[in-house]
Order: structure tokens, then sequence, then C-alpha cells
């Protein structure tokens, strides 16, 4: 097999667990903002998302650095990918309104 088939995959893979990881965040930032133990969202969706993607990582290298490095550009893909979804952040009426920028 030649290696553009076998790093393919890893790059494929890298994608899913950074859409995975960074869909994750997103939604965690969006239910936490709301809730009224946010410590709580936070800090278990970071224990979910980072086992998930250590594990991913792990499985897909195969104990190879070439189809790490790949996987790793995926996921750094896949950031830039859902950035762009999640769009700009959405006023909440719950939050404190921004202030003025300027100096009295």
């Amino acid at each position: 097999m030649n290696d553009a088939a076998i790093l393919f995959p890893a790059g494929v893979a890298g994608l899913l667990l950074g859409v995975i990881f960074f869909g994750g965040l997103w939604g965690t930032v969006r239910k936490g903002l709301l809730s009224k133990r946010p410590a709580i969202w936070f800090l278990s969706s970071l224990l979910l998302r980072m086992s998930v993607a250590l594990a991913g990582f792990y499985f897909v290298s195969g104990g190879r650095w070439d189809r790490l490095l790949v996987c790793l550009l995926g996921f750094v893909i896949a950031r830039f990918i859902v950035t762009r979804l999640a769009g700009p952040p959405a006023e909440h009426p719950n939050l404190p309104s921004k202030e003025a920028g300027y100096a009295p």
C-alpha cells in the first residue's frame, strides 16, 4: 500500500476528532453560560473531549509519527472549520452588557 492510502484516512480521522473536540467545546460554552453550575459542564466536557481526542490520536497513529502528524493537521483544519461555522459570539440577555470603550 502506498503512503497516500495510509495517510489519507489518518487526516480524515483527525478532521473528525477535531470536529468532535471543537464542536463539543462550542456546545459546552453555550450550555455552560446558561447553567446554574457551569463549572461542572466545563470540567466534565474537558475531561470527555480530551479523553476522546487523546485516545483517537493514539489509535490513529499506530506508533507512526507521520500518521500522527497528518492526524494533527486534520485536527487543526477542523478547528478553523468549526470556528467559521460557529460564527461570532452572540449577545445573551442575562450577561452584563459591554461598556463604552473610551476614557472619561
